[in-house]
């Protein structure tokens, strides 16, 4: 089979197309032929040796597909199921946390820029009838991630107002679908007003151009809507404290990744005295993926999609992925 792969960290350049042995499945996993995978903000770290992972490697997390062979003892898994993946490996059974064998597949284990990828059979769902392979492909990482973050440890519920940061990306317009589908009203920021106006197509009620808008956008923020917002969506890391001023008192900052910078400062007053909570995430449990993919299958929305191009053009992908252009998610066709 073909699969992409990188020998060392680097550029776009070091993801290279490469002949590599037919995955064969060993006991309680499954080898699904994948028709879509999709990239994801971690694949650039992973790419760039941020994320340090033992290469060579092939990379990507998000993957929908067929399966073509059953390992031994697998049961409620046949050839030739239209599957998805779950990138969340070895949650355990804490739904608060996941345990000390957690790890997101596309690294350390093999990922799916491939035609074919060997994942354990708890990590394949049915895919939902009314998406297609590439709106499959798009959705587990960064639909996981949204859905924990808003519905899990935020709890929001209707008639709140959700703040999405950076929208543009897949969390983002994940979460914007998550939340109005919810009931709730959203204001986005972006630094694009193309990306603004896409995101009220979508449905956001309203949006700011944090960099027309620099310190202040916290300010622009309250203004816009009439006050503080109760939930905010945060992968930027270096803005926690601007999220924090843009909360009503009581509200609740959800945190994951950082895209603007690992370390963060900020002072403490305003947390206290405003009684907001700071709530970590990351992906997220086999049933909270259920739960979305419950949502998926009830509600009108579809993952974005940015565009969508051949497996053997993934550098072209991260290319346009690290640089921010995209809108929604980038998909590889693996055939």
């Amino acid at each position: 089979m073909q699969a992409i792969r990188m020998s060392e960290p680097g550029g776009p350049e070091v993801l290279i197309l490469e002949q590599v042995p037919d995955p064969v499945p060993g006991p309680g996993e499954v080898v699904v032929t994948l028709r879509a995978a999709a990239l994801n903000r971690r694949d650039v770290f992973v790419r760039k040796g941020v994320a340090k992972v033992p290469l060579p490697l092939t990379p990507g997390s998000d993957g929908a597909g067929i399966v073509s062979a059953v390992g031994q003892g697998v049961t409620g898994v046949s050839e030739g199921d239209e599957v998805v993946i779950l990138p969340s490996l070895a949650w355990g059974d804490d739904q608060r946390a996941p345990g000390p064998g957690f790890r997101i597949l596309g690294g350390p284990d093999q990922g799916t820029y491939a035609e074919q990828i060997v994942i354990p059979a708890a990590n394949v769902f049915p895919r939902p009838a009314r998406l297609s392979w590439h709106e499959a492909a798009a959705l587990p990482l960064a639909g996981l991630t949204a859905w924990r973050a808003l519905s899990t440890r935020a709890r929001m519920h209707p008639g709140e107002t959700v703040l999405v940061l950076g929208i543009g990306g897949g969390v983002a317009t994940f979460a914007l679908h998550i939340a109005k589908a919810a009931g709730c009203r959203v204001v986005v920021t972006s630094s694009s007003d193309e990306k603004l106006e896409r995101a009220a197509a979508l449905g956001a009620d309203a949006g700011i151009n944090y960099r027309t808008a620099g310190d202040d956008w916290p300010a622009a923020v309250k203004e816009v809507i009439g006050g503080g917002v109760d939930v905010v969506v945060d992968s930027v890391g270096s803005t926690w404290a601007g999220s924090i001023d843009a909360c009503a008192p009581g509200g609740r900052v959800v945190v994951f990744g950082g895209t603007g910078g690992g370390k963060v400062e900020m002072m403490v007053r305003p947390v206290t005295m405003g009684q907001v909570s700071l709530l970590g995430t990351t992906m997220g449990s086999p049933a909270e993926f259920r739960q979305l993919l419950e949502a998926v299958d009830t509600q009108s929305w579809v993952p974005v999609i940015d565009s969508v191009r051949p497996l053997a053009d993934a550098a072209a992908a991260h290319e346009r992925e690290e640089a921010g252009l995209h809108f929604g998610k980038l998909v590889l066709d693996c055939g």
